[in-house]
């Protein structure tokens, strides 16, 4: 025998496997070639949020992702300190100290988890109805609105900007075909209600940078209210599998200042684009026209 005691005695483990461990790691970090962007790492794979509402949505990616490592943190120390420290050895072969039909700790392992699980529930419960909190007709702020109705149809995007206050053009629109794909544009730091429909079959209007998506079913009007910050080009898609040219169903975003996007909506209408793209239920999404818009 060693007269250091036995080989398998927790500190000379330690010594021998923790830099094998350690050596493991840096070559497995170095051979995937992967490289992090250090403004990229705190949100933690998700995009930068282009929208006010986006940064709720981050704050509760992140807070979650700290829970998580906090609880694994503590689970994995416990299994560490349970491997190292309660190793049997050659000169020692007591069993450790067991704790099954310990009534006060399967007490606690059922309590911690179920609050660790309320408490979860409850920040995303209240991230959830603030997300998802729209602005009634009937509310004197509906004035500050602008109104967009998105049309998901087999296999293309209409944007319906709807009259209002907001719109000086009146009703337009703009829609695109699997050639061409349709630019929605969005007014810089004004509120922007989309109202969401389909005539045909389930959609999804998902656009990354707003850290948010939904589906757009028929005979059901889905809504939500976003606030764009971020001046800039972003990519949309629909996020369900909804028939055969599913894939080529994609659009841009466009967030533009007030004055561009006025500019923007008078151009749709000098060019014809008056009225909205139809979304009634098995109905073909086909542009329906306003009185009086005829040429």
């Amino acid at each position: 025998m060693s007269p250091y005691g036995s080989d398998r005695s927790p500190r000379r483990w330690m010594r021998r496997r923790v830099p094998q461990l350690l050596a493991l790691g840096l070559v497995t970090a170095t051979a995937t070639g992967c490289s992090v962007d250090s403004k990229d790492l705190p949100r933690l794979g998700l995009p930068s949020p282009a929208t006010e509402q986006g940064h709720r949505v981050l704050a509760l990616w992140q807070g979650s992702w700290i829970a998580a490592l906090i609880v694994g943190a503590v689970v994995w120390g416990l299994i560490l300190w349970s491997v190292v420290f309660h190793r049997r050895s050659r000169t020692k072969q007591e069993i450790p100290p067991q704790t099954r039909y310990n009534l006060p700790l399967e007490v606690l392992y059922t309590v911690i988890p179920g609050i660790i699980i309320a408490v979860f529930f409850y920040f995303t419960a209240r991230d959830e109805t603030k997300l998802q909190a729209t602005t009634p007709k009937t509310d004197p702020a509906f004035a500050s609105v602008n109104v967009i109705e998105v049309v998901g149809y087999q296999w293309n995007w209409a944007f319906n900007y709807k009259d209002g206050a907001l719109n000086s053009a009146g009703p337009v629109y703009e829609s695109g075909t699997p050639a061409r794909m349709p630019t929605l544009w969005l007014p810089q730091g004004q509120k922007v209600q989309f109202l969401l429909n389909s005539p045909d079959v389930i959609h999804s209007f998902w656009v990354p940078a707003f850290l948010y998506k939904q589906d757009i079913i028929p005979g059901k009007t889905n809504k939500f209210e976003i606030t764009p910050q971020v001046l800039g080009e972003y990519d949309g898609r629909c996020a369900e599998l909804c028939g055969a040219d599913h894939s080529r169903m994609l659009f841009k975003v466009k967030i533009v200042t007030p004055e561009e996007y006025q500019r923007h909506l008078a151009e749709l209408k000098a060019i014809g684009n008056t009225g909205g793209v139809r979304s009634t239920v098995n109905m073909p999404a086909t542009v329906e026209h306003t009185p009086g818009s005829e040429k």
